[in-house]
């Protein structure tokens, strides 16, 4: 086998197979830090969705959402700024597309928050055409809900009062005014109205991430095996060839 394993051949299957051992042991790091990712996610969700709320500026500043704050429940009063609604394109509830409706809040203070009151269904005339929003209260109204982070910038031109996702940047920009770093997924508005659909309960499930890195951690190796069983078969099988015959000079046999 040693004298086999040598040969151009097999060196050349055993680097094939130290190959795929490395990107087996590579998909398995990557699905592993999914799963971890997600399931630091559902920690938080856990840790934060039922919990009293804070005041909302014990948790958002000017700054970006600290990852470990992410669905902190928090509450804020002030004013709604109904003129600078914005509705975010192609957001999904229970299979179907439509709009979350942001509407600003004016804190006490002038600053605003973001409030993310819930979801419309498409108009029946199209996306390009704004659906019927439900108005949010008038004057003093106190807000409860998830403290969330701006989400990426999807680089997309949309119709006037549209955006393509919650990109606070692109937010302070329509509004004509900054916002706090973070923005409220809502639950509940004081005094209650009419309001878009709740926004689905976050799912805290990690998904197959831990177990796809066990397979790949489990195929590394199994290359090495297959590796190793396919030199001794073909070892075993030179071993066990009949020798060959001799061939004889036509020379010897006249000398003879």
């Amino acid at each position: 086998m040693l004298r086999l394993l040598w040969t151009p051949r097999w060196l050349g299957w055993l680097a094939l197979a130290v190959l795929a051992a490395l990107v087996c042991t590579w998909l398995g790091q990557w699905q592993w830090s999914r799963y971890e990712d997600k399931a630091a996610r559902a920690d938080r969700i856990e840790a934060h969705y039922g919990a009293d709320p804070v005041p909302v500026t014990d948790v958002l500043t000017e700054q970006s959402l600290p990852t470990e704050r992410q669905w902190t429940k928090v509450t804020a009063t002030g004013e709604y700024l109904p003129e600078e609604q914005l509705l975010v394109r192609n957001r999904p509830l229970e299979g179907t597309y439509g709009y979350e409706v942001l509407v600003p809040l004016r804190l006490a203070d002038g600053q605003r928050l973001v409030v993310d009151r819930g979801w419309v269904i498409n108009s029946p005339k199209g996306a390009d055409v704004a659906p019927e929003v439900p108005p949010p209260p008038q004057g003093t109204v106190t807000v409860t809900g998830w403290a969330l982070p701006s989400e990426p910038d999807l680089g997309r031109d949309m119709p006037a009062g549209q955006i393509a996702s919650v990109h606070l940047p692109e937010v302070a920009q329509r509004v004509g005014g900054p916002v706090l770093g973070g923005y409220v997924s809502l639950e509940s508005e004081d005094p209650s109205v009419t309001r878009p659909a709740p926004l689905e309960v976050p799912d805290t499930g990690t998904g197959p991430h831990m177990a796809y890195a066990i397979q790949w951690w489990l195929v590394g190796p199994a290359a090495f095996i297959f590796y190793g069983m396919a030199l001794r078969r073909e070892a075993e099988s030179d071993t066990g060839r009949a020798p060959r015959e001799k061939k004889v000079r036509i020379w010897d046999e006249e000398d003879g």
